[in-house]
């Protein structure tokens, strides 16, 4: 088990935990763009990486978690 603080938020994931970086348009259109198993620094710097404007989104996600979205930005 590992933990890690992104924006303030402890979270603990294991090897087999997926994380999935996604972007959208409109109001709840998403698609998975990224998709990284264990390695939540790849998928944070992916994340990062992904600039949005003119009423696109993003978020990176945790399916398995109880709160699944640990970050979030739209223009």
């Amino acid at each position: 088990m590992r933990t890690a603080t992104l924006d303030g938020k402890r979270i603990a994931y294991t090897d087999t935990t997926e994380f999935l970086v996604q972007i959208g348009r409109g109001r709840s259109a998403y698609a998975t763009r990224y998709s990284f198993k264990g390695e939540l620094a790849r998928a944070v710097f992916y994340y990062n990486g992904i600039n949005i404007g003119r009423g696109y989104k993003k978020r990176l996600i945790m399916p398995d978690a109880i709160r699944p979205v640990l970050a979030r930005e739209f223009s």
